[in-house]
């Protein structure tokens, strides 16, 4: 990979990385810069602490298969990363994302049916209709200019996980803004942790709802399935519908808006899905690479010592993924910064890499394949609101726009 020379931490000084208006609406400028320095850079990330970032694509997929470093909150690399047990362990410990084998794998196999291919195509049909049923509110409203995230790439993944969870539809207004809260770097840590609560409030009394009145949903599935006689504690119960809903509009609505704001803007793309609307699903598959709607992966934690790419990184260090630079790396990925839906290699790392890998995937690539399918046919003549700008939100986390102002032409 060209990168090996061998570096310890003590060598490193912090790489300039610096979370600026300007990176959250031109990130790449930073990771390319970053990149061409090495795979793996000491910096300084929002909350004052330290960690390493990783922008290599190879070194990408190292660092997510390597047994030295570990997801675990709970782990005595993450107690050292962190100083302590930390807010973090309390509020977070018991999601699934946050746990290694053998626990991972246990809470894993018991949600693992429900998102499964099979599973996701037999959603396919509802997800058309409630798709359809937005783009006729849109059709019976008189106003010409608006936020199609609002109106469509937002409301339409909630309301599928909704009914998949078997939660009430009208808490959709609540679910967006305390998971806005939870992924935004503008906040502080006070406000994280009373959107956390209150989530976790909601979620708490849902299950003691479905627990005495069990319905045909997911949650009242989960708090009955049994993986060879093993069940979710409630704690867990908690910790797995909030990432569930959180995971599961979150990404699939940015991956949505990413993709329309993309056909909005690259007049060649526009051109070859109004010719041929069955290569939607080579589109969706590019924007995961071009555009991924995860930027950076969750937090890692080495316990012991581990080399990444030629760097030497000690334990008890926090490791960040960055799969939106990995997946611009020109070392894999030819003219990494152009959309094309011919690519051959679709090895993107959007949904991870490894066990971690998004248990959401399929269902999210279902979701993006209708509501741009259906969103061409309903308006060909789709275009920017006049002046319109992207505006990126501050999250290192995902890459999603604030909003998505369209003109319908009807």
């Amino acid at each position: 990979m060209g990168h090996e020379n061998t570096v310890t931490a003590s060598e490193s000084a912090i790489a300039p990385f610096t979370l600026t208006a300007d990176f959250y609406q031109r990130p790449h400028a930073a990771y390319d810069e970053l990149r061409g320095r090495g795979p793996a850079h000491f910096v300084r990330f929002p909350d004052g602490g330290t960690g390493w970032l990783i922008t290599d694509y190879e070194v990408a997929k190292a660092a997510f298969l390597d047994p030295g470093i570990s997801k675990a909150l709970n782990s005595a690399g993450a107690r050292a990363a962190l100083g302590g047990d930390g807010a973090g362990a309390q509020m977070f410990g018991d999601m699934m994302v946050f746990y290694d084998p053998p626990e991972h794998t246990r809470l894993r196999a018991l949600v693992n049916r429900a998102f499964s291919s099979r599973a996701v195509r037999e959603l396919a049909p509802r997800v058309t209709e409630l798709a359809d049923a937005l783009l006729a509110e849109l059709a019976a409203d008189a106003t010409v200019d608006l936020d199609l995230l609002d109106r469509y790439a937002f409301p339409l993944p909630m309301l599928v996980i909704c009914e998949l969870l078997g939660v009430p539809s009208a808490e959709r207004d609540n679910f967006r803004a305390w998971s806005t809260t939870l992924v935004s770097n503008d906040e502080t840590p006070a406000a994280r942790g009373a959107a956390v609560q209150q989530f976790v409030a909601y979620i708490d009394q849902l299950i003691r709802a479905k627990s005495a009145e069990p319905a045909e949903d997911l949650l009242s599935e989960l708090i009955t399935a049994s993986e060879e006689g093993d069940r979710l504690s409630h704690r867990e119960l908690i910790s797995m519908v909030f990432l569930l809903l959180v995971a599961g509009f979150e990404t699939t609505v940015n991956l949505i808006s990413n993709a329309v704001a993309i056909l909005l803007s690259d007049k060649a793309v526009r051109e070859t899905l109004d010719r041929d609307p069955a290569r939607v699903p080579d589109f969706v598959e590019e924007v995961l690479r071009y555009e991924s709607p995860a930027s950076e992966a969750t937090f890692r934690y080495t316990t012991v010592p581990v080399t990444l790419g030629g760097v030497e990184i000690p334990a008890g260090q926090r490791i960040l993924v960055s799969m939106a630079a990995a997946d611009r790396d020109p070392s894999r990925f030819a003219d990494p910064h152009t959309v094309d839906l011919d690519r051959a290699d679709k090895n993107h790392l959007a949904f991870g890499y490894g066990i971690h890998r998004c248990v959401g995937a399929p269902l999210a690539r279902m979701e993006a394949g209708i509501a741009l399918t259906r969103l061409l046919a309903a308006y060909p003549d789709l275009e920017p609101a006049a002046g319109a700008e992207p505006v990126w939100r501050k999250s290192l986390i995902v890459r999603g726009l604030t909003e998505l102002p369209v003109r319908l032409r009807p």
